[in-house]
């Protein structure tokens, strides 16, 4: 286990400061795309669901509608490919896995806002 770590270690780079956010914001993720030998950033913006995993492996789910489909996408927080991610709304919430939202379209799948000082 020791060599695993030391490995990881030496693997890791410069860390991105994100801002702090939880399960219910809406944020805006810009990600990296390599096609072929051009390199641009797509801005994917949904609702975060979940977040999973501890420190350096942690992970976040951003569910958003696209064209009447829902589409998740799971981003590492440690992947180069995130250059930054955007708070756009600070939603309320009571659990920390929204996978109910699945289930729901319409109004019914709205988040309220919750204030921030």
């Amino acid at each position: 286990m020791d060599l695993m770590k030391i490995a990881e270690q030496a693997f890791a780079g410069e860390k991105k400061e994100f801002p702090a956010f939880q399960a219910g914001d809406t944020v805006t993720v810009s990600y990296r795309i390599k096609e072929g030998n051009k390199e641009r950033i797509q801005e994917f913006r949904g609702d975060v669901i979940r977040i999973s995993g501890s420190q350096e492996k942690k992970r976040f789910t951003v569910r958003k509608i696209s064209n009447g489909v829902g589409v998740e996408r799971i981003f590492p927080m440690d992947s180069p490919f995130v250059e930054k991610i955007t708070i756009n709304k600070y939603g309320k919430v009571r659990r920390a896995k929204l996978y109910y939202l699945r289930d729901l379209t319409g109004k019914k799948a709205r988040i309220p806002e919750r204030r921030v000082k």
